[in-house]
């Protein structure tokens, strides 16, 4: 499955809300997805991408090893069905909007928090998912800046 339709059903999920736990699970989903597509970046992406794209795979990961890894099947995980990233820059858009929306249900839940390891295991996430959005919205500009050095074609 393409990036962008993956990152489509990720933002449903997450959207869709429920209780924490089922958050949870989405918010590590998403980091799971920000790390596959950073791999992905950082071996077949445009060549001025790459080391940030491995930065991004690091910092997703760190966001999925801040949080407990959900019960889910391998099947069901959906940085396992990342098969292809179409245009790099249209995965990078939805990609940034996603970290964005796991930045704002991880405040909704550390705010709900009944525990000191909850709260603080969302503050860690919320960092990297910061950090993470942060390396996406830097590969976009690396990508403009790619397209206005371009010849003009005449």
């Amino acid at each position: 499955m393409d990036a962008v339709r993956l990152i489509v059903t990720s933002r449903r999920a997450l959207a869709g809300g429920g209780e924490a736990p089922q958050v949870m699970a989405e918010v590590w989903q998403a980091q799971a997805l920000a790390q596959a597509i950073g791999s992905r970046l950082a071996v077949a992406g445009p060549p001025e991408l790459r080391g940030e794209a491995l930065g991004l795979t690091e910092l997703a990961g760190r966001g999925c090893g801040v949080l407990e890894r959900p019960d889910i099947a391998v099947a069901e995980l959906r940085a396992a069905q990342l098969t292809e990233l179409g245009d790099a820059r249209q995965a990078l858009l939805y990609l940034g909007g996603l970290l964005g929306e796991v930045g704002i249900a991880l405040v909704g839940l550390a705010c709900a928090a009944d525990d000191e390891t909850t709260y603080w295991q969302c503050m860690e996430a919320i960092d990297a998912a910061d950090e993470s959005r942060d390396r996406v919205l830097q590969m976009l500009r690396r990508l403009a800046d790619r397209v206005e050095e371009l010849p003009e074609a005449g």
